[in-house]
């Protein structure tokens, strides 16, 4: 169950592109006379740069097959990879909301949390991206597995965090990008449960993902089935 328009798929992700790229600017300084290139060493920066480029390869994309197919009909590099990035980017809004936020309102610091800036990288990002899943991407065709293995992304930012400051690299000072992967301040154990839990509720917002997409698709198969028989009956 999606929208087979091409137009209105181009026209969104065109928007949406913009709208991601405005984030990351704004979140790495990149208008400014001198960037914070260290920012795109966190994971909310890399998934929102992930989300810029399959948005854009989808636009180009979606241009394309409308040049060659026509305006009518779905677009998209691949259904499986774009719920992988959106289960990447859902990642980015609910730590945020659920762990970091929460945090940031009971520790002392200068740091304000939801500010414009805040909601693009963290929250309107994330809604845009699934809301293009929701509308553009056909449905169906998710495997069982796929919820696990979308886990791969974070699971893989999390080796790249750790290897990093195993090799003397900071974030903005700190040894590593998040306080829950603290291993001085929580203990190895504390780190341990902290990862456990939250691949635990990846990985079930995964499946919900999953089984919505099976719902909408029996829905869109009972409507498509409907037509047909509307059709049958329309033509006797």
């Amino acid at each position: 169950m999606a929208i087979p328009q091409r137009t209105a798929a181009f026209a969104y992700r065109a928007a949406a592109s913009f709208v991601i790229l405005i984030g990351i600017a704004r979140v790495s300084g990149l208008w400014s006379g001198s960037p914070t290139w260290g920012s795109f060493l966190y994971y909310t920066v890399l998934s929102n740069v992930l989300c810029l480029v399959w948005m854009v390869w989808s636009a180009i994309l979606t241009l394309r097959d409308a040049q060659s197919k026509g305006w009518y009909g779905f677009s998209t590099p691949s259904v499986r990879f774009a719920a992988a990035v959106m289960e990447a980017i859902t990642v980015t809004m609910l730590t945020y909301l659920f762990v970091l936020a929460p945090a940031l309102f009971t520790q002392p610091g200068a740091y304000e949390p939801f500010t414009l800036t805040d909601n693009l990288v963290h929250i309107i990002t994330p809604i845009l991206v699934i809301i293009d899943w929701l509308l553009f991407i056909p449905k169906g065709r998710l495997g069982r597995f796929d919820p696990v293995l979308w886990a791969l992304i974070p699971w893989g930012y999390l080796v790249f965090a750790y290897t990093f400051s195993a090799l003397g690299g900071t974030f903005a000072g700190q040894p590593v990008p998040y306080p829950f992967m603290n291993v001085e301040k929580n203990g190895l154990g504390g780190v341990v449960l902290w990862i456990i839990g939250l691949s635990i509720a990846l990985i079930g917002v995964g499946y919900l993902f999953y089984g919505l997409d099976r719902l909408l698709a029996r829905v869109g198969a009972g409507r498509e089935e409907r037509r047909h028989v509307e059709r049958g009956a329309h033509a006797t």
